[in-house]
């Protein structure tokens, strides 16, 4: 079940442990810091959306996915403030005495050993050690085969189409929202027709080339699915990037609809093939490589 959703101003003052941070994918480290939190302290925009715009990451998680996956820790409320310029030029102190203290109550805290806080992010989990009305938990950042997990890294892995080690350190396999739209029907023609899927700009994207996937409908039902990402290079197409998604053993009109995506392998990069016919060989064979990687993978992913 998600956690409730509230922004800071809509919060009721009470006793709580809270877990604050980005927390931008819900990663393995994050989920360490989580652990014993009713509550979750998040920021959206993403606050290098605003102090560096140039360098705004691309989101690993919506609010809402990020929602799902602190509910599914057993967390019941993910507190969210507006993060803006005001914001940004709060003082550390101030944000120990409005937000943690007044305005949530806090019993205890929990940060990574990297967050900082405050204008020209002077606070520390020094600072909240020094405060003696809330108990700190200060949590080393996790190793996973010799190296910190981070969102920046599984950034780095999910661009380079590393999705099955990006979900190792995830926790569950990265995940893609888009709405479906009408597209050229190239694959209808060739025999796959595909639901093309619009994601956010502001979302990563795993790198060009074609993927097993799980697939889940609005309805809640979940397939198999063969997903190819790039620019389609056998077909002069104009449209730029595309995300297509061939549901096996499905037959149904989705347009108008949200499709989530479940990424687990990237089978193989994006090519040119010298003939239509061609095409449709490789793509059976994709079709048989994503049933056999869907067979061992489970098909629930949601609590």
């Amino acid at each position: 079940m998600s956690a409730k959703v509230v922004a800071l101003a809509d919060t009721a003052r009470r006793s709580r442990r809270v877990a604050v941070g980005t927390f931008d994918g819900v990663h393995r480290g994050h989920r360490v810091v989580i652990e014993g939190a009713d509550t979750v302290l998040t920021f959206d925009p993403h606050p290098t959306a605003i102090v560096h715009p140039a360098a705004a990451p691309k989101l690993l998680t919506t609010v809402a996915r990020k929602a799902e996956l602190v509910g599914a820790l057993g967390v019941k409320e993910l507190v969210v403030i507006p993060f803006d310029a005001t914001f940004a030029g709060q003082e550390a102190g101030a944000f120990i005495d409005e937000v943690l203290v007044d305005a949530l109550g806090a019993q205890q805290v929990a940060v990574g050993e990297n967050f900082r806080f405050g204008h020209r992010a002077r606070g520390d989990s020094d600072l909240l050690r020094a405060d003696e009305r809330f108990v700190t938990r200060e949590v080393k950042l996790l190793e996973v085969d010799g190296e910190v997990v981070s969102s920046s890294h599984i950034r780095g892995l999910i661009a380079g189409g590393a999705v099955g080690y990006a979900a190792t350190l995830l926790g569950d396999p990265f995940v893609l929202d888009g709405r479906v739209v009408h597209g050229d029907e190239v694959g209808r023609e060739l025999g796959y027709p595909t639901a093309n899927l619009v994601p956010d700009d502001a979302h990563a994207l795993p790198g060009h080339g074609i993927y097993a996937c799980g697939a889940q409908l609005e309805d809640g039902s979940e397939h198999a699915a063969a997903v190819s990402i790039g620019v389609r290079p056998t077909f002069a197409s104009g449209r730029g990037e595309l995300v297509e998604a061939f549901l096996l053993d499905w037959e149904g009109d989705l347009y108008g609809t949200v499709l989530r995506l479940f990424f687990h392998k990237r089978l193989r990069g994006e090519r040119r093939f010298p003939t239509p016919d061609a095409l449709v060989g490789q793509m059976h064979r994709d079709v048989a490589a994503t049933r056999e990687v869907l067979a061992g993978a489970a098909t629930r992913h949601l609590a």
